[in-house]
């Protein structure tokens, strides 16, 4: 059985994940609203929101999670 630390790393996870994408998207839509450009600021939100999603995932891919692995 897994250790409630181990969820809380996993949760955090999930959850940076999701605000990765889900804020980007967000401004876009207020800045859609905004400056009435319906479909321009979700887009640049989304793609932006993608950008940052694959810069953190190469992140946590090359880290080693605070294990010690030699070579």
């Amino acid at each position: 059985m897994r250790l409630p630390e181990e969820y809380a790393k996993y949760l955090a996870l999930g959850a940076e994940i999701a605000a990765t994408l889900l804020i980007p998207i967000g401004l876009g839509y207020l800045a859609d609203k905004f400056l009435d450009s319906s479909p321009n600021g979700i887009l640049i939100g989304a793609i932006s929101g993608i950008f940052i999603f694959f810069i953190l995932i190469f992140k946590i891919a090359n880290s080693d999670g605070g294990n010690d692995r030699k070579k």
